[in-house]
């Protein structure tokens, strides 16, 4: 199954690309799709358990995916 991967900021950047598609098998969670993301070139320095929404609602590290769900890996945010 497909879903989009959807990286901000600091994230974005070391990836070189704001948005991907990752192939992942069905019943992949949340882990399994940061696990598969971390492989990727650049990923090295993403942290292993990120902020995650799903299809734009925050969800935990085993949160089953289905195709065409929307994972957002979001940074940790500051303000001032």
């Amino acid at each position: 199954m497909t879903v989009t991967v959807l990286l901000f900021a600091s994230y974005a950047d070391l990836l070189g690309t704001n948005q991907l598609e990752l192939e992942l098998p069905i019943g992949a969670t949340t882990d399994d799709a940061m696990d598969q993301l971390q492989a990727l070139p650049g990923a090295s320095r993403l942290p292993k358990h990120p902020l995650i929404a799903v299809n734009e609602r925050y969800a935990r590290r085993d949160h089953v995916l289905a195709a065409g769900d929307e994972v957002a890996i979001i940074p940790p945010v500051a303000g001032g």
